[in-house]
Formats: C-alpha cells, sequence, structure tokens
C-alpha cells in the first residue's frame, strides 16, 4: 500500500460523507477506477571494502484500491561482475483494512544457483506511528519454509529533506546447505538514507548500509572464506510514478 492509496481512500470517505446519499455513487466510483503504481525504492551503487555493487528493490500494482495485481522485485549485481540474486514476485493484493493488504502469489528467485519458486503469503500496509511494513511468509518448491519482515520510516527533516532508516530481516524454518542457509534467523540488514526530494517523485538520496549473516548461515559463510558482514556507503536515486 501507497501514502496515494491511502489519500484516495480517505478522499472516498470525506466525499461520501460531504455529499451522501449521492456522496455514495461518487465514492463508489473511485473505488472501482483502475490505478497503476511504480516505485522504485532502491536503485543504488554500493560502496564498500569489497566488491562494488549496484542493488535494486522495486515494486507496482494495477488495480482498484481494493484489488491489485502486484509486482515487488530486488537484486544485486557485483560492479564489472555477476549477477548475485534476482528475485521477483507476483502477487494478488486485496484490502483487508483501512491500512493493510493481504498478498498471496508466486516468487521466483533466478538468482542465486539453484534457481526456486516459492509460494507467497504475506501483508503490507502502515502500521501505527507510521511505519511501512511488509511481511511474507514463503514456501519452496522443496518444502522449505521461510520469512522476511521489512519496516521503513520516514522523517521529514524539511519539506524536501527525508531521512529514511530501514530494517529487515530473514527467517529460515529449515537448513538448505546448497544455499549456504542455516535454520533460524539468517540475516539481517539496516540502512539510513537521506534523499532530497527535487520534486515528491524524483529524489537523489545518500546512505549507509549493514548486512550480517547469523548463527548457520554465518558459519556457512566462513566455511566458504566470505565475509559474515559488511558496511556499505551508498548513493541513488529514488523515483515513482
Amino acid at each position: 500500500m501507497s501514502f496515494m492509496t491511502i489519500k484516495r481512500s480517505l478522499a472516498a470517505g470525506l466525499l461520501a460523507g460531504a455529499l451522501s446519499p449521492a456522496g455514495s455513487a461518487v465514492a463508489a466510483e473511485i473505488d472501482n477506477q483502475i490505478y497503476t503504481f511504480f516505485q522504485m525504492d532502491q536503485n543504488e551503487y554500493r560502496f564498500s571494502d569489497g566488491d562494488d555493487t549496484y542493488v535494486w528493490e522495486a515494486q507496482g500494482w494495477v488495480g482498484t484500491d481494493y484489488d491489485k495485481i502486484a509486482f515487488k522485485t530486488e537484486g544485486e549485481k557485483v560492479v564489472d561482475g555477476d549477477l548475485e540474486k534476482a528475485e521477483l514476485q507476483v502477487l494478488y493484493s486485496r484490502l483487508v483494512t483501512d491500512f493493510f493488504d493481504a498478498q498471496i502469489g508466486v516468487r521466483y528467485d533466478f538468482e542465486p544457483n539453484p534457481e526456486r519458486a516459492f509460494a507467497v503469503l504475506g501483508f503490507q500496509g502502515l502500521a501505527p506511528q507510521f511505519f511501512e511494513v511488509d511481511s511474507a511468509l514463503f514456501i519452496s518448491e522443496d518444502g522449505d519454509v521461510s520469512a522476511r519482515l521489512e519496516a521503513e520510516y520516514e522523517l521529514l527533516i524539511t519539506q524536501r529533506l527525508v531521512l529514511q532508516p530501514s530494517v529487515e530481516l530473514n527467517i529460515a524454518a529449515q537448513e538448505v546447505e546448497e544455499l549456504g542457509i542455516g535454520s533460524g534467523p539468517t540475516d539481517f540488514e539496516v540502512g539510513l538514507r537521506l534523499r532530497y526530494e527535487i520534486t515528491r517523485e524524483f529524489a537523489p538520496y545518500i546512505g549507509v548500509n549493514y548486512e550480517r549473516d547469523l548463527f548457520d548461515t554465518a558459519d556457512f559463510t566462513r566455511g566458504e572464506g566470505g565475509d559474515v558482514d559488511a558496511v556499505s556507503l551508498v548513493v541513488g536515486v529514488r523515483f515513482f510514478f
């Protein structure tokens, strides 16, 4: 769910109250209109002591305020190197409360190998105190169960300058040794990005990002000679339409 959706829902409620009974027909017409939305939330280069990477995270949808077909994608590529991870989700999204959508669909991981498909069940929306929350349960084609929880917050420093802290936690119910995934909490990521909104739709940003593998997953990473954590400086552009 986006702030745009919330504003439209509130506008429909105001119209219904102000123009009743005719307002009910107007509100119904607004509710049934088809909208489209696309947002590139992370579109950035990460500079670290290891390999510099390009990272993206985007989502979009088409539909009404109540029913949508949505997609989400994220991935990471080493600059002048290989694609390390790439994921696509296609979901049916249904408004179940004023501020939350329930979502069901499929996810496909193109990288890392081996490629895998998942069933997805999730909730996304605006929690109290205006925290944006995205949670999902995944069941792979092999029956492996995992979950992801993401949360972010927007703090307006000025009308154009916005500070955005974010956190992501991944959890696996089973060990998947071929992918270096242990059971339990597998990894987390925290970020802090400061953007300047040239317009609401277009905002360059800078920030810092920290990633760390946890517990058994960290042991797999160490066994393969990798680093279990990384700090990156980030530079990117966020946009939506």
